[in-house]
């Protein structure tokens, strides 16, 4: 989606056409993270991510804007006394600036086709060892990175981490699978906060493997001795990858971990908070206490109005 310029350099704020005023607002964009799938999965890829803060080219929105908050993919169920079995994972779904700025829901880690690509992607299982890319939008900067591949260690079966906004997934090692990649830190609220992380590859428990640890920033952890944790809500983190149900006590906890939900975040000089509105109650508008500038946070999908 394209990024409409500023009305007059270095403008803040000012009218377009119609006489409709309008807004230059710095942004965070984070889709929904990927669920990962079960048995011995890879971890599920972060959402993409794209940001205008610090130092990047602004939006400009005038009137009202539809903002949508992209939900976080569903975790594989592989359980088979699970009553939802059987059921793959999913790609998170996208976030957006409706017209404006889109980010990518990040990638699913299913094992019984290649992984899905992304925002980030999904971390690979062997067989086969590929695995998800990111950057699905094709952005410049880049959205997202790739998860990691998997590979057979005999005689355990490890998985690669789903990629993070801040860095790809790891492949699996010998012994543990894969991390999940780390997420990315901004400071568009005011302070500094990591988001986005990759989940990490499940693993074969079984036969005596350990799994890998969520990517910094709410990447969901392998699972092993319990089913694949999901990403944090409302940063974007993939999910973990579930262990291997092939004999007790691994058969518990086969199950893949969901995906995060999304979030966005519009910032603007606090000259025009009396001109701002979002909707509904659950999004907030707030003002960072050191610059004063007016920061608009949307953890549901609704709406932001300037008049």
């Amino acid at each position: 989606m394209p990024i409409l310029g500023s009305f007059g350099a270095g403008s803040k704020g000012g009218y377009g056409r119609g006489g409709k005023k309008t807004i230059d607002f710095d942004y965070l964009v984070i889709a929904g993270g990927g669920g990962a799938f079960g048995a011995t999965a890879g971890g599920g890829g972060a959402g993409g991510y794209r940001t205008s803060f610090p130092g990047g080219t602004k939006v400009t929105l005038g009137g009202t804007v539809p903002i949508t908050v992209g939900d976080g993919g569903l975790g594989g169920i592989s359980r088979s006394d699970d009553p939802l079995w059987p059921r793959d994972g999913s790609n998170g779904s996208d976030s957006e600036i409706t017209g404006y700025i889109t980010s990518t829901g990040g990638g699913t880690s299913n094992i019984n086709g290649t992984p899905g690509s992304g925002g980030s992607g999904g971390g690979g299982y062997n067989p086969p060892a590929t695995f998800g890319t990111g950057n699905a939008g094709g952005y410049t900067p880049p959205e997202g990175n790739p998860g990691g591949t998997g590979v057979v260690n005999s005689p355990w079966y490890q998985s690669g981490g789903g990629g993070g906004a801040g860095g790809a997934g790891s492949p699996a090692l010998p012994n543990p699978s894969g991390p999940g990649g780390a997420g990315a830190s901004s400071s568009i609220t005011g302070s500094a906060v990591t988001r986005a992380g990759g989940g990490a590859g499940g693993v074969d428990n079984f036969r005596g493997g350990s799994a890998g640890s969520g990517g910094s920033g709410g990447g969901g952890p392998g699972g092993s001795t319990s089913p694949g944790g999901s990403g944090t809500v409302n940063t974007g983190s993939g999910g973990g990858g579930g262990a291997n149900r092939s004999g007790p006590p691994a058969e518990l906890y086969p199950n893949g971990g969901s995906g995060g939900s999304g979030f966005v975040v519009l910032r603007c000089p606090g000259e025009f908070d009396g001109d701002i509105t979002v909707s509904p109650g659950t999004n907030t508008k707030t003002t960072e206490p050191v610059s004063g500038d007016t920061i608009c946070t949307f953890t549901v999908s609704g709406s932001i109005d300037i008049s």
